[in-house]
């Protein structure tokens, strides 16, 4: 089977990341994904881990060199799922040193990992990039400020790439999931109903479709996958 191309995922080892990786190598990518150092041996098999900081720029730019190095399979798709929450008090107690961690957490992995890649895609005749955002950008609640800001950001930093690159053929979509069925997160609400969250794998069927040509004519999209939450 001819191979899609190449697609750098970010965030490969946590509850959505792997069930992304697995999605597109069951659909015949060749995956790059970096990786924490010390954490390559929980990637699925067949994905190419390079151990990195994401919020290192050269870092990040060496793993997308990796990602962009086979000639056999240019790189195509890029999938931005690292991120992570925080939170738990109101505006006038956060520190702003928390407000600025969730920016760095969520936004400048996204940022560094999507502006070193375009590029690539350019060079390869056009891509997709399919950024991961949430529920509370659209739908804020207290608590969290830090993190409804930084997943806002994402989405406005997906319709400029989306703006800025549609005439060379590169789309940037997002997607937004509400709370996603992880063993994390089940620990966290023991209480809640998990039947009305979204799966892992449901959310990575929406990413796999965003970065294949069936989805050529969609860009600037921000995909809600909500669950029955």
């Amino acid at each position: 089977m001819n191979t899609p191309g190449t697609a750098l995922i970010t965030g490969g080892t946590g509850g959505l990341g792997a069930a992304t990786v697995s999605a597109f190598l069951a659909g015949g990518w060749r995956v790059v994904a970096p990786v924490r150092p010390g954490s390559a041996g929980r990637l699925a098999e067949g994905a190419i881990a390079v151990e990195s900081d994401l919020s290192v720029a050269a870092e990040v730019e060496a793993a997308v060199r990796v990602a962009a190095g086979a000639d056999d399979a240019p790189l195509r798709a890029v999938v931005n799922v690292a991120g992570g929450y925080g939170g738990g008090a109101l505006v006038g107690d956060t520190p702003v040193e928390d407000f600025e961690a969730m920016l760095t957490r969520n936004l400048r992995p996204t940022y560094l990992v999507t502006s070193g890649a375009l590029p690539h895609l350019v060079a390869a005749g056009g891509g997709s990039i399919v950024c991961v955002s949430s529920r509370a950008a659209v739908s804020p609640f207290a608590g969290a400020a830090g993190y409804v800001t930084a997943k806002a950001a994402v989405l406005a930093f997906a319709g400029a790439v989306a703006v800025e690159y549609r005439k060379q053929g590169v789309r940037c979509n997002t997607v937004l999931p509400s709370i996603i069925d992880t063993p994390a997160n089940r620990r966290d609400q023991p209480d809640a109903d998990h039947g009305r969250w979204v799966s892992p794998d449901e959310i990575a069927r929406v990413i796999l479709f965003l970065a294949s040509d069936a989805s050529g004519p969609t860009s600037g999209a921000q995909i809600p996958v909500y669950g029955r939450a």
